[in-house]
């Protein structure tokens, strides 16, 4: 099985998805995006992908055949999410609430429930050079983040290295993202909030036992002690990026810096050697 490489923060405005985009196109081989921040995916913003496959991710959700249903409520009692309930009459669905577990259907004495397929979101792969997009995207009014991203890991081929653009955070949608990979690429910058919640979001990727690294973005006066925590906590850090008006202009033209900034696309390059040759796929196994 190929290396599997998660990019992640502890907040979202760090600049994450930069560094994804831009390690992808300097890999040096052909490499896996995986854009795992399902509620607003934008990495096809920057690579322009010539689409290749699409798919649903759906979820079984209970529905109610009211002329079985008694209303004795068995399904409601199961239910940790009061997806279903039942008032004292026939049980009524909440599909938005419904994690799918299955357990209203298994419980219930007369067979008034059956599950019926719910879309919950979608797949699309596309090809943009020697970079192969897998991205996942949720459909509006649904909360339920984690299946739809473990759907776009499931695309995922296991012979070719893959780079997982991981939500912000350290929730539940973090966690399903950098689950089972062999590293975490940690993006932060040198300000207050960013130091606080690198020290939240490395805490979280010591208690999934994955090591991790350290990418600086819009480096310069260290005046939070960044440089000293990582220093103290062992944390490698494998690249700063300097604080370049620059690096805002290509961004925000949806350009990559790798293309556009030479210096800047020799600085990813080496960033990919150093992961390549500290990273070794173990299924995100110690």
């Amino acid at each position: 099985m190929a290396i599997r490489i998660a990019v992640a923060s502890g907040k979202g405005g760090t600049g994450k998805t930069t560094v994804s985009l831009n390690l992808a196109a300097r890999f040096g081989e052909p490499v896996q995006l995986a854009d795992c921040d399902v509620e607003e995916p934008n990495d096809n913003l920057f690579l322009k992908c010539e689409h290749l496959a699409s798919s649903e991710v759906v979820m079984l959700t209970p529905q109610v055949n009211k002329d079985l249903c008694t209303g004795c409520g068995a399904c409601g009692e199961i239910c940790q999410f009061r997806g279903i309930i039942s008032l004292g009459s026939k049980a009524i669905v909440f599909p938005e609430l419904c994690h799918g577990c299955g357990g209203c259907f298994r419980v219930c004495p007369t067979g008034a429930i059956s599950e019926t397929p719910h879309q919950i979101g979608k797949i699309s792969i596309g090809q943009s050079g020697n970079i192969r997009l897998v991205e996942g995207r949720l459909e509006v009014g649904v909360s339920l983040v984690p299946p739809v991203i473990r759907a776009v890991r499931e695309q995922l081929l296991e012979d070719m290295p893959a780079i997982l653009d991981a939500p912000p955070g350290t929730s539940c949608p973090v966690v399903a993202t950098l689950r089972d990979c062999d590293y975490v690429l940690m993006v932060t910058d040198p300000t207050p909030f960013g130091l606080h919640d690198l020290k939240l979001a490395v805490a979280m990727v010591r208690e999934l036992g994955l090591p991790c690294g350290v990418v600086v973005n819009r480096a310069g006066d260290d005046r939070v002690g960044l440089y000293r925590f990582c220093e103290e906590q062992n944390l490698p850090v494998l690249l700063s990026i300097p604080d370049d008006r620059l690096i805002a202009e290509v961004v925000s033209r949806g350009g990559l810096v790798a293309d556009a900034l030479p210096e800047y696309g020799l600085m990813f390059s080496e960033l990919s050697e150093k992961l390549k040759k500290r990273v070794r796929p173990t299924g995100g196994k110690p």
